[in-house]
């Protein structure tokens, strides 16, 4: 036999008459209520704006770059020391073949090589002032002095180390022909200059590349800063405080500025990255070059091992320490590349309860009793859930919709035991 279709939920006004408009148990749909308006039934977070076909191409090549140069560092350090020493070692007793690269006068010794550290100037100055600019919400003050010394302070190595070398050469070597004491002397005479040569190609190859790497390592996890600013913007409507959003700490002027900042800048610092990802992967071509025919294994092996240490003295040791200037790359006024729960939940957590529990029709006062939680002295709110989410995400809306619903079922709790007795 047919019976009645019960309601999906009862009026939320509270009437009570027998008239179909105004009784709750004929209705079958969620009226909004007096007390629950539609701002406040909004959803937790904003959705984001569809991705373009463009956008996605372009992901798409900033993920494959992001293989490129952000291959495991350490086992690269490794394959350079390796490779320094096995490939040496076969280029010094093996005759390989005289090709274009290996004459000295090769158009990428001559106008990239000789040039690498103006090379790697050209990308990593622009994209580590816009990308720090950009976390430091505009301080440039900040930026000056937290990051940009980092570029000054490689400058300073590479310098050092290359002008060392030359000194070791010229030191402690000696002419071919006998009566030249100076390498220019021996060298404008037509002589060759026999020396201890530290390979400065190995060095700014290695130091250029591994530069190149740590400063682009801003780019990890950028994208996110967007989905930050957009939910962090829309807790701020409504007056929410809660949640783990790394820009909860900023204020209004650093938001906007940030905001900002980021639409501006992220095209050009994209680009950037793209440059310094190509421009890495041709040092790492010119190394193996260098390797087969330039300098003795043991010239090279001793310039890889210097260029290794530099980098790790300054980028694994140096700037990391807290107290210490200049900041790590990536280090601003926000941590956004921590991992939160804000960034991308696997789940949606929410500030409802997670141990409420919805009513069961025609259960009586038992439903009322299993609200309560293991060893829990309160009796929490039943917050309306559609599949296992809350239906509401404002407090004040989930409070009344919760307290609306419980007095709906005890009034039907009390008909139902009236009709019984």
């Amino acid at each position: 036999m047919a019976t009645k279709r019960r309601p999906l939920r009862p009026n939320l006004g509270g009437g009570s008459g027998p008239s179909p408009n105004t009784s709750g148990t004929n209705m079958n749909f969620r009226p909004g209520g007096p007390d629950i308006s539609r701002s406040e039934a909004r959803g937790t977070r904003p959705t984001a704006a569809p991705t373009s076909v463009r956008e996605i191409l372009v992901m798409g090549i900033i993920h494959l770059c992001k293989k490129i140069i952000f291959f495991n560092t350490d086992l690269k350090v490794a394959l350079y020391l390796g490779s320094l020493f096995v490939i040496s070692v076969i280029g010094d007793f093996v005759p390989f073949p005289k090709t274009y690269f290996a004459r000295s006068d090769n158009l990428f010794n001559l106008y990239f090589v000789k040039v690498g550290w103006g090379w790697t100037l050209l990308f990593v100055v622009p994209f580590l002032v816009l990308s720090a600019y950009t976390i430091t919400c505009g301080d440039h003050k900040r930026m000056l002095r937290h990051h940009f010394p980092r570029i000054v302070i490689a400058t300073f190595f590479w310098f050092f180390w290359t002008k060392l070398f030359n000194v070791v050469e010229t030191s402690y070597g000696r002419c071919t022909i006998k009566g030249f004491a100076s390498k220019s002397s021996c060298l404008k005479a037509g002589h060759l200059w026999q020396g201890f040569d530290i390979s400065g190609h190995a060095f700014i190859l290695i130091h250029s590349s591994l530069v190149l790497i740590e400063e682009a390592r801003p780019i990890v996890k950028w994208e996110t800063i967007k989905e930050h600013i957009r939910n962090e913007l829309h807790n701020r409507s409504i007056s929410e405080n809660t949640g783990s959003n790394p820009l909860r700490g900023l204020n209004e002027e650093q938001m906007r500025s940030l905001q900002f900042l980021y639409k501006r800048l992220t095209p050009i610092i994209r680009t950037l990255f793209i440059g310094m990802a190509a421009l890495q992967l041709l040092w790492d071509i010119m190394l193996v070059g260098t390797m087969l025919y330039y300098h003795r294994m043991i010239e090279k092996v001793i310039s890889g091992i210097i260029a290794i240490l530099t980098w790790y003295f300054t980028y694994r040791f140096w700037y990391p320490t807290p107290g210490l200037l200049p900041d790590a790359p990536g280090f601003g006024s926000f941590s956004y590349q921590r991992a939160t729960r804000d960034s991308f939940p696997l789940k949606r957590h929410s500030h409802l309860g997670a141990n409420s529990s919805a009513n069961t029709p025609g259960a009586g006062g038992a439903s009322s009793s299993r609200a309560h939680t293991n060893g829990s002295s309160s009796r929490e709110q039943q917050i309306p859930k559609f599949m296992g989410m809350p239906l509401f995400t404002n407090v004040k809306a989930a409070s009344a919709a919760a307290s609306v619903q419980q007095s709906e079922q005890q009034r039907r709790d009390q008909q139902a035991s009236v009709t019984e007795s």
